[in-house]
């Protein structure tokens, strides 16, 4: 039992969380090491969302609302970290949720799905293909899906998926603790927030912002801006962290 008091309560709940999803195979032991470094990045902005990621969670709301067909793209990080806040994220803005893995096996998929379902998703599924431009098993998608999409959502991503789906013409949101990584770089635009804090805001901005919001959110949208502002609100925690 952890004690609700514990300074670090949270964060020792998720670590638990993983564990546990790990052993019913719905997270990689990978996963493990890519939440630790994700937790590190979250300290340098004070575990907090800061004003660039706001403007960065608005736009992407902008972007998932006036898509043709936007897709929220799921691993087992995601699924067992926020399955509940992406069924509610889906209910606010439509978009497709389907689920694309590194460490892909039909079982692990199935496991994420039902797991999605049982928070509220209503999960694109059945016979994927591979038709990505990649060599691994993230190119696996459903056609009607992920490779039909024009927006979509790739929270916790890898950097080459992130940049195939660019090169596709695709506009891609991601949502990283790192604003140094390949997929930040690479993204249409990076949410440089914890994957629990951001997906809420996202879902929130949704139902409130106007559609002149919508137009001037996207037409300002300007993505090496937002991490070269998460940088310098890394740089200023980190240089005042003893004083």
């Amino acid at each position: 039992m952890i004690p609700p008091d514990h300074p670090r309560y949270r964060s020792l709940v998720i670590r638990e969380l993983l564990a546990e999803n790990v052993k019913k195979g719905i997270v990689s032991l990978e996963g493990l090491t890519a939440q630790g470094r994700g937790e590190a990045f979250d300290y340098f902005i004070g575990e907090r969302t800061t004003a660039s990621a706001i403007l960065a969670e608005k736009t992407a709301a902008a972007l998932l609302l006036t898509a043709r067909h936007p897709v929220i793209s799921v691993n087992g990080n995601a699924a067992a970290l926020a399955a509940y806040e992406i069924a509610a994220l889906q209910k606010a803005s439509g978009a497709l949720v389907e689920v694309n893995l590194f460490h892909r096996t039909e079982e692990r998929v199935h496991l994420i799905e039902d797991l999605l379902r049982s928070a509220g998703s209503d999960i694109f599924s059945g016979p994927a293909e591979r038709l990505l431009p990649l060599s691994h098993d993230r190119a696996w998608c459903r056609r009607e899906g992920m490779f039909s999409a024009d927006v979509i959502l790739v929270p916790l991503e890898d950097g080459d998926r992130c940049e195939a789906l660019v090169t596709m013409g695709k506009t891609v949101i991601a949502v990283d603790l790192n604003p140094l990584s390949r997929t930040s770089r690479r993204a249409t635009l990076t949410i440089v927030d914890e994957l629990t804090r951001a997906l809420p805001n996202i879902s929130e901005a949704c139902r409130t912002i106007t559609r002149s919001e919508r137009e001037e959110l996207k037409s300002s949208l300007d993505n090496n801006y937002l991490l070269s502002e998460a940088i310098r609100e890394m740089t200023m925690r980190l240089s005042h962290a003893l004083d």
